[in-house]
């Protein structure tokens, strides 16, 4: 069976921590009360409290499990150690697209993407195009969008800035 690895970098692996634990220590246990002091009130058919608290518990619990397969598979990659001319994991790129338009991306997990700030996942078209390249190489992007011809130019590793989990 194919054993993905999820790449991820040190603040994104801490996000996912964050967050299994504050669903194990606080979401949870506030749940199963709920669901227990409904379930003392008698008739269970007709008492929104134990329905929609058995719902959340059975959210809770499926996020958990994704969670923990994630951490599980996880490969803590730390851009700020690669020291690669070449595009990896980590990297934050400057490009410059063919109408002169420049933009910048970090490659980044599939848990830490967050397009508008410019944190693209190694799997998507963009990340994959540039994954092995370097300064001054130009890419081609193929994407839902189109095609799109790109410039590399710069690339540097450093510490990729994620929002903390905030529950």
């Amino acid at each position: 069976m194919n054993n993905p690895k999820n790449y991820i970098t040190p603040l994104g692996f801490k996000k996912l921590q964050d967050e299994h634990n504050h669903l194990t220590k606080n979401e949870r246990p506030k749940t199963v009360k709920v669901v227990t002091w409904a379930a003392s009130l008698g008739d269970r058919s007709e008492n929104a409290d134990y329905q929609y608290g058995k719902k959340r518990l059975r959210e809770i619990d499926r996020r958990l499990r994704f969670l923990s397969k994630r951490i599980d598979i996880a490969l803590i990659v730390d851009p700020e150690i690669s020291r690669s001319e070449k595009i990896q994991f980590g990297a934050t790129v400057l490009l410059e697209s063919e109408d002169n338009i420049k933009k910048t991306y970090s490659i980044v997990g599939a848990d830490e993407i967050d397009t508008p700030k410019g944190l693209i996942s190694w799997l998507s078209p963009i990340g994959k195009a540039l994954i092995g390249k370097e300064e001054g190489d130009e890419v081609t992007v193929h994407s839902p969008k189109g095609t799109m011809e790109y410039m590399i130019l710069e690339v540097k590793y450093i510490k990729i800035e994620l929002e903390e989990f905030s529950p």
